[in-house]
């Protein structure tokens, strides 16, 4: 396995590790949801996935420099955003893939190294 971790500038957020309800982002272990954008990681007051609104991605909604795609890690299983929601969050300009919450930490990590403006909003395992 390749580590990319070298090629992402150190001063980005890279996600080392997740699992038991936590996640490790640039080292820092944070307890619940999160946030993961390329600048900083902030705690992340969502409810579970079923009662997700676009309210609950204001913080990634506004971020500057804007994301140009975040990844919703879904926690263990994927699961399927709601059409209306997804399209909610179009209109404000956030285009989401949704994955699991594994799956959505590896492919962040991916993104940032290739340079990209790209965020997680992450439900724990």
């Amino acid at each position: 396995m390749a580590d990319i971790t070298p090629i992402i500038p150190s001063d980005r957020q890279v996600i080392d590790g997740y699992g038991d309800g936590q996640f490790c982002v640039s080292g820092k272990w944070r307890t619940g949801a999160v946030v993961v954008l390329p600048d900083r990681t902030q705690p992340w007051e969502a409810p579970n996935f079923s009662a997700l609104t676009v309210g609950d991605f204001a913080m990634v909604v506004g971020a500057q420099p804007r994301v140009e795609l975040l990844l919703l890690g879904t926690g263990s299983k994927m699961q399927l955003l709601p059409k209306a929601l997804r399209q909610s969050l179009r209109e404000a300009g956030l285009v989401v893939e949704v994955m699991d919450t594994g799956a959505a930490c590896r492919t962040y990590n991916v993104l940032l190294a290739e340079g990209r403006r790209v965020g997680a909003a992450l439900l724990p395992v």
